[in-house]
């Protein structure tokens, strides 16, 4: 058994396909199934490890912030650069280090230690919240500040 993402596309699957991998490092493309006049019809990712799987459906299922594709990143680098990344030609920033790709799929872009930041002490918890709130693109130290500081 495995269990992979599916994400609906009116026509761009190939081309978030493309971004996706581009971004997420140790990513690539493993198939394109093609129809019959050579337009993408199901792409295959595996981004670093997690398989999703792109399909060209049409209108009518549009993306919604619901659901998200969840990246966690052990360093303020890799947050900027697939934020950067993502955000690039028509993505949009949201709160909390939630954004929305040009394509409308929503991604979190989270560090590895917000869960230690965000466990333990109530003082704690309620001033990395409290930082967490006024950010969009996460920032490590900021967080790490609030927690050292409660």
């Amino acid at each position: 058994m495995s269990v992979n993402t599916f994400l609906w596309f009116d026509t761009d699957a190939e081309a978030a396909a493309q971004l996706y991998t581009a971004s997420v490092p140790n990513s690539r493309i493993v198939e394109v199934a093609r129809q019959g006049d050579g337009s993408a019809f199901i792409v295959t990712l595996d981004l670093d490890g997690h398989v999703v799987t792109l399909m060209n459906g049409g209108p009518g299922h549009p993306p919604t912030d619901a659901a998200s594709l969840q990246v966690v990143v052990d360093t303020q680098d890799e947050i900027d650069e697939l934020w950067n990344a993502l955000t690039a030609d028509g993505g949009v920033p949201g709160p909390c280090g939630w954004l929305t790709d040009r394509f409308g799929v929503s991604w979190q872009v989270v560090p590895a230690v917000l869960p230690k930041l965000m466990g333990g002490e109530s003082d704690r918890v309620v001033a990395v919240g409290t930082a967490l709130r006024t950010m969009s693109k996460l920032d490590i130290a900021a967080l790490q500040q609030a927690y050292d500081h409660a």
